[in-house]
Formats: C-alpha cells, structure tokens, sequence
C-alpha cells in the first residue's frame, strides 16, 4: 500500500467532496523549483562559505530567500546563490591522478616565499 504524504500550506485546508478531500499534488521533480546552493562571506572572513540550499523560481528569488534564512543575525557581508546545476566536483576517488602532477612542482608552493607583517590575509 502507498503512503501519502501532504503538504499543507498556510490558508491550505482538504474540501470535503463527495466523500473525498481534495489534497494538494504529489510533488515530482517537473514541478519543483530548481536547488539552489548558498554561499555567504562572513565579516571576519575573506572567502565565501556554503551554508546550504534552498529551493527558487529565479535568482532573485533565491538571493532574496538567501539573505531572510541564512543572515537574519547580519551574519555576513555578501552572499552568492548558484543553482545546484551548475555545479560539477571532481571525484574523491580521482584524487591521486588529479593532484599529483603538482606535487613534482615545488617551486609552485609558496613555501619558499618570505612575507613582510604588514601583509595580512595571505
């Protein structure tokens, strides 16, 4: 037997129609607004953290949401949405093959650099 899940939202109530309640649709990925992925800069940081995802029509939607769900405490400076899509990882397993060539470059590493103290943030 299937088990049905609904979702109400506010203002939402199931009519009462010939002995059945009309329920909202099942959600399928058709009608579903595309993920979004977060990144804010926090004000001590220089570089954009992910803190999570949320569901958009648009850009505009999601900076907006964005901004309401992850900085109601001022907690950053700027935030960055970009949808899940766009986004490809290397693989962890790729690792070694990846990686390696840069191992045999060390002059590449800034080890070897000294920096003066009025340099910050490097």
């Amino acid at each position: 037997m299937k088990n049905l899940i609904c979702r109400f939202f506010y203002g939402d109530y199931g009519e009462e129609k010939n002995n059945t309640t009309n329920l909202p649709q099942e959600e399928s990925p058709e009608n579903q607004w595309p993920l979004w992925e977060v990144f804010i800069r926090s004000k001590q940081g220089l570089d954009h953290k992910h803190v999570g995802s949320l569901h958009a029509a648009d850009a505009a939607m999601a900076m907006e949401n964005a901004r309401d769900v992850y900085t109601r405490r001022n907690e950053g400076v700027s935030i960055w949405v970009v949808e899940s899509k766009n986004i490809h990882a290397s693989n962890p397993d790729d690792a070694a093959a990846l990686f390696e060539p840069a191992n045999d470059k060390i002059y590449r590493h800034p080890s070897f650099y000294e920096l003066p103290d009025e340099l910050k943030h490097m």
